[in-house]
């Protein structure tokens, strides 16, 4: 599913609200996500899952093209766990 698609379901399931308004419930749903992240804070939806932020220490890589050993840099990354109703749906439970 894409973003699109995403706004068009809350849309059709929601009369109330027209596209343009689920558009911009979802664009702050995820700036909302996003912010928190920038700022180092885990967000936490219940039953779907935790976003959070880990660090990655500054590594020696290896180029594939070439083989040539290159510095890569430290650098935040964003991670997700998916909560225990997404699991149990994935394994058929």
């Amino acid at each position: 599913m894409i973003r699109s698609e995403l706004i068009r379901l809350i849309a059709s399931e929601n009369p109330h609200l027209t596209a343009q308004q689920s558009e911009r419930l979802v664009g702050c749903i995820f700036e909302t996500i996003i912010d928190a992240m920038a700022h180092g804070n885990r967000v936490e939806l219940r039953g779907f899952g935790v976003f959070s932020v880990r660090k990655r220490e500054a590594r020696l890589g290896r180029n594939p093209r070439n083989g040539v050993t290159v510095p890569v840099r430290n650098k935040t990354v964003p991670f997700f766990t998916a909560g225990k109703q997404i699991r149990d749906r994935l394994n058929g439970r």
